[in-house]
């Protein structure tokens, strides 16, 4: 694992244009953030905000976290990504991953299958494309990449964590909670020097009653994706999450929500006030986590500063 520290920021912040970033991304930087990873759901596309941080940074790295290989080809995806390190000026890693079904398949009507075997066969053309190689379809970047661009694999369960230690560069994670970290590094046993373990962390200030309702719907609809169902069945809480699945797939939001398991959505989100949050992400770098980055979840007048306060 690697021993530089490092604290990354998710972008983009929730509920803020990105065209408001730049103000917040600086203090970031100034606060002591080393990274900015950016996430890809249904808000902006995984490089856009980070061709915007590129910038207005200095030496803060940019990674996408994580864009997938299943809704772009790897030609698209290996022309992105040198185009944002020659932008970044090498401070750039990408992020990639399989996605879900339900983004796949459910809102890109592309069909999601074999997810291993893809995102294994993207990681070797990107490691030609980089290379300034031609690709086996006959693809050569005009102008490779500078510098090498580290190539992390979003891993959640066994299979994809070990193709991320055979081939990847690090490995990135999501809704983890606290008790499951030693399942997901055990399987990193074999990593090489250097190799990075990010996770994603949903920061919530406040008190339970303040944060309880946003985080039962959080946990309720991602848990319910069926990446995350089988992911929460592998690190043993299948019989706790059981009455929630199965209200969820009736369409009955509310008693998923109000079945969702308190013990459970408190080690995996991060409540409380900052110092308590802090000390919550401590725990997690102790047991393994190298790359923590924080989504501070607040309204977005509160956002520049919830991120000074998160910062390390």
């Amino acid at each position: 694992m690697s021993a530089t520290r490092r604290w990354a920021l998710t972008l983009p912040l929730p509920t803020l244009p990105l065209r408001d970033h730049e103000d917040t991304i600086r203090r970031a930087e100034a606060a002591g953030y080393t990274d900015l990873w950016s996430g890809e759901t249904q808000g902006p596309d995984g490089f856009t905000p980070l061709i915007l941080a590129s910038q207005w940074t200095t030496d803060m790295r940019l990674g996408t976290g994580v864009v997938g290989v299943f809704t772009r080809g790897p030609a698209l995806l290996a022309q992105q990504a040198a185009s944002l390190a020659d932008a970044a000026g090498g401070r750039f890693a990408l992020g990639i991953g399989a996605s879900s079904d339900r983004i796949v398949a459910g809102w890109n009507d592309t069909l999601f299958e074999r997810p291993l075997s893809k995102v294994s066969a993207t990681v070797d053309f990107l490691r030609m494309a980089f290379a300034g190689e031609r690709t086996q379809t006959g693809f050569k970047l005009e102008q490779p990449p500078a510098e090498p661009i580290p190539i992390i694999l979003a891993a959640l369960r066994g299979k994809m964590l070990r193709l991320a230690v055979e081939k990847g560069d690090g490995a990135f994670s999501n809704f983890l909670p606290l008790s499951g970290v030693e399942r997901v590094t055990a399987e990193l046993e074999d990593a090489p020097e250097g190799f990075e373990l990010a996770c994603r962390f949903f920061c919530i200030p406040g008190p339970r009653e303040q944060a309880e309702p946003l985080a039962r719907f959080m946990f309720a609809s991602y848990t319910t994706v069926p990446v995350y169902e089988k992911f929460f069945r592998w690190l043993g809480h299948g019989e706790a999450i059981d009455e929630m699945v199965e209200r969820w797939a009736e369409k009955d939001r509310d008693g998923a929500m109000a079945a969702a398991p308190w013990e459970l959505i408190s080690e995996t989100f991060i409540f409380g006030e900052p110092e308590a949050m802090r000390e919550r992400l401590e725990a997690y770098v102790e047991r393994g986590i190298t790359l923590p980055v924080l989504t501070p979840v607040t309204t977005p007048d509160r956002q520049a500063e919830l991120v000074e306060a998160l910062a390390p």
